[in-house]
């Protein structure tokens, strides 16, 4: 009989990136084996899914405008996270971005204090505002937490709800345009965020949300702001001991990590939607979150894996349309990296190591 157990290592695997690559591999050969019963060939799935998605120009435009808002909501993540501040409010704070922008480019139209502004002035407002109104809907729950101890968890989540039924209250009463649907007048075409690949619909904000992993990176890496809330995350005791403002980090993070989030709803309405709407985040909140574990909580890692996921759901419909696969398989890939993913963490910690069961091993545990 054959006997599995678990070896710690003397000194755990310094990096993780073999282990990802095969964790992906594995992941991507368990829905390989889903194509089999549809009379499907795996290597023709997954060369409509990964070719619609990645060796297109059209394709590729696509995950990039989804890989947009998942990227600013993973390094969100890595900032609130690493802080030891677990808020899982991102999709309110989207919602609310979302509305900070609307609000800015609807002031364009007839009427509009804004109205014949050059966009030069009008899109980078709008933007900022997203990304004001995203961090004060966070600073909430983070004062919240510093004030009164309050668990972020469970506010963030219920915000996220309040901010659900903001956005419908918004589009169904004061800003509803006329019409069968509940949603804005339609920001003028001057105002939308431009195109960047000919051919394509990406848009500027690949390049804004880039630029900003770019800052986020040399915050949390080169400067002291980032060391002391790394540190409050790591142990707070330790820091406070060392001289850490605790609180002053964590509300810093806070903030920043719903400014993240709101940016991205702003991105949103101005370079996709170009109006506000029920439904708009579609859970990308929680799949930023996802991303960001996936990228082992580096700036660098989210880039690749909200690529990766963009690229799923962009070619996942597209394989549903070619080869009529269902695309809730792709789905089935994407819960499988993760889990995988978040299994191949044991092994840098441990190895595997296989033996015989010798007779006598196993004994009955004799009655009091």
């Amino acid at each position: 009989m054959i006997l599995i157990s678990l070896e710690k290592r003397p000194e755990p695997l310094e990096s993780g990136f073999f282990l990802t690559i095969c964790a992906i591999f594995l992941a991507l050969f368990i829905g390989g084996i889903l194509f089999i019963p549809f009379g499907a060939s795996p290597i023709e799935g997954y060369t409509s899914l990964f070719g619609n998605a990645f060796f297109t120009l059209r394709g590729l435009g696509y995950t990039l405008v989804a890989a947009t808002p998942l990227i600013l909501v993973g390094c969100g993540t890595i900032v609130a996270w690493r802080c030891g501040f677990i808020f899982l409010g991102f999709e309110g704070c989207i919602l609310l971005g979302a509305a900070g922008g609307t609000m800015i480019a609807l002031e364009t139209l007839d009427g509009g204090i804004f109205n014949g502004l050059t966009s030069l002035i009008v899109v980078p407002l709008a933007i900022f505002f997203g990304a004001i109104f995203g961090s004060l809907w966070s600073g909430v729950v983070g004062e919240l937490k510093v004030r009164f101890g309050g668990n972020e968890v469970l506010i963030a989540l219920m915000m996220n709800f309040v901010a659900i039924f903001l956005i419908q209250y918004l589009v169904n009463g004061p800003w509803r345009v006329e019409g069968d649907l509940p949603q804005t007048a339609r920001v003028p075409r001057e105002y939308w965020l431009p195109f960047v690949i000919p051919g394509t619909r990406t848009h500027a904000g690949i390049l804004i949300a880039l630029v900003t992993c770019g800052l986020i990176y040399f915050l949390m890496e080169k400067t002291r702001a980032g060391f002391e809330m790394i540190c409050s995350g790591l142990n707070t005791k330790a820091s406070m001991y060392g001289g850490i403002n605790v609180k002053k980090s964590l509300r810093q993070a806070a903030f920043l990590a719903g400014g993240l989030a709101g940016l991205a709803g702003a991105i949103e309405i101005l370079g996709i939607h170009h109006r506000l709407l029920d439904g708009l985040s579609q859970g990308v909140g929680f799949l930023g979150i996802v991303v960001a574990l996936l990228g082992r909580m580096k700036v660098q890692g989210a880039i690749i894996a909200s690529i990766l996921y963009g690229g799923l759901a962009v070619g996942g419909n597209a394989m549903q349309r070619q080869t009529g696969l269902p695309s809730s398989i792709v789905l089935i890939i994407q819960a499988s990296i993760v889990l995988l993913i978040i299994a191949s963490e044991l092994l840098r910690v441990y190895k595997i190591k296989f033996g015989k069961c010798s007779e006598g091993t196993f004994s009955s545990t004799p009655s009091m």
